[in-house]
């Protein structure tokens, strides 16, 4: 069978683009490797980690905040049971997108795809015949020199999601979301957290004035952290890993030990075994393949979108990158704003961004004003005992338009979005700080924040 579209990897950008092009009337098959669609995120990723996040949160609220609220309970950890829990929240999503392939009329076809060529995927003993190919092919764990990654003691987030025990000990290469989020279901769950950083600071990327004083909120959780460290070897036994640091710059080493030694220092770009260079398709320094504009290969006809390209490696933005090609193979304008794309770190509190950091303003000369709100001096935030962390917004210093965002705090990865609706329309902090807000609700932080840039908030 001859198809409009033929996309390799059903995972966030993927299935996304097979349905929406499948919408617009193309003939549609996808190639998946793995038994179930949804690529790293559903299957060893975003769905298992939230699952593992959301258990851990309550459990940790019923140690720590129940009798605070005149809730006597008493509770245990059956971590078994957590793990089914979590394999549920799985299952429940990758049926889901099969429902939604086979209503679409998509047709899947199961193995490894490799592209011959323009028009040309090779799955097996199969040659499928398609006029447009997309690579959606996600990433993979990146690796770490000297530190062999065996998924019983040295972990990648992949393992670390199915740790048959809780470690007593876990150390942490990299303070990044990966490594931070997954180290806070288990140090709420009772491990003692390590994390060790190439950086002399934690989330890098992130708003700085945000990550020191997330860094201080993890710490009271127990959190332990060495920065401008580097882990150079790791061995492991049947009963713990030992592994060596080293400053950053020159220093001298020590010798650790852990129960579970995670590896969570990124991704890169999957394209192992897609044929790439034999079909002529570019690729950068670091392994992504090459797009222009409109997501199309340095060959005609072959389109990449998701982790696979430049970009931040978040399945939201893998998914809208899936929508637009789609609407630009069928002939509309799909088009994604980088500039609004949020990102959000699913700890408790959590933390969310969306926009351009201060740091990145100031190296761009953009002279700008910030406006700044606790959740101390917030009542819904104060009646819930949730009063960690603040709202900053950053505005456009003669325009007044909302240039990024910046939460820490509870539900900060909901509160996020109504700066983000806010910017794709192009506003400004007074169009925020003029909207009104439920009371008492916890997005009252967020238009007091937008009240901030101008010096006015009611409240601090």
């Amino acid at each position: 069978m001859t198809y409009d579209l033929t996309i390799i990897g059903t995972g966030p950008g993927g299935y996304v683009c097979a349905i929406r092009a499948a919408q617009l009337g193309m003939k549609v098959a996808v190639v998946e490797k793995r038994a179930t669609h949804g690529g790293t995120c559903l299957n060893v990723g975003c769905i298992p980690s939230k699952a593992l996040l959301h258990a851990s949160e309550l459990y940790a609220e019923s140690e720590h905040s129940f009798a605070k609220m005149g809730i006597i309970a008493e509770t245990k950890i059956d971590f078994p049971k957590m793990m089914v829990f979590k394999q549920e929240a799985i299952d429940g999503n990758t049926k889901g997108i099969d429902f939604l392939l086979k209503k679409n009329k998509v047709d899947v076809i199961r193995g490894t795809g490799k592209i011959l060529g323009a028009g040309k995927v090779q799955v097996g003993d199969q040659v499928i015949e398609t006029k447009n190919i997309i690579i959606a092919t996600g990433s993979d764990v990146a690796k770490l020199k000297g530190v062999e990654v065996d998924e019983q003691r040295i972990v990648s987030s992949t393992g670390a999601l199915e740790l048959k025990e809780i470690p007593k000990n876990l150390a942490i290469i990299g303070a990044g979301v990966i490594g931070l989020e997954l180290g806070s279901v288990y140090a709420r769950l009772g491990s003692k957290v390590t994390v060790i950083e190439y950086l002399d600071r934690i989330l890098p990327g992130m708003d700085e004035d945000a990550a020191k004083a997330f860094q201080r909120l993890l710490m009271k959780q127990g959190f332990a952290f060495k920065l401008a460290s580097k882990v150079t070897s790791a061995k492991a036994s049947a009963k713990d890993v030992s592994f060596t640091v080293e400053p950053a710059a020159d220093g001298a080493a020590e010798t650790m030990t852990a129960d579970v030694l995670l590896v969570a220092i990124g991704r890169n770009a999957y394209t192992e075994g897609l044929g790439c260079e034999e079909a002529g398709i570019k690729r950068d320094g670091r392994g992504r393949i090459e797009v222009d504009q409109h997501y199309a290969t340095s060959v005609p006809g072959i389109y990449a979108i998701g982790d696979v390209i430049k970009g931040p490696m978040l399945a939201h933005k893998a998914e809208d990158e899936g929508v637009a090609l789609a609407e630009l193979l069928a002939g509309q304008a799909g088009h994604v704003n980088y500039d609004v794309i949020p990102g959000v770190v699913y700890t408790s509190p959590e933390l969310a961004s969306v926009g351009k950091t201060e740091e990145e303003l100031k190296q761009a000369g953009i002279n700008y004003k910030a406006g700044k709100f606790l959740f101390l001096a917030n009542g819904r935030a104060k009646a819930n005992q949730t009063t960690d962390g603040f709202v900053k917004i950053l505005a456009d210093a003669k325009t007044d338009r909302i240039l990024g965002c910046h939460i820490i705090g509870a539900q900060a990865g909901e509160l996020i979005h109504e700066v983000a609706v806010l910017m794709e329309f192009g506003g400004s902090a007074e169009d925020l700080a003029r909207t009104c807000h439920a009371h008492p609700t916890l997005s009252e932080a967020v238009k007091e924040a937008a009240m901030a840039v101008a010096g006015r908030a009611i409240h601090s």
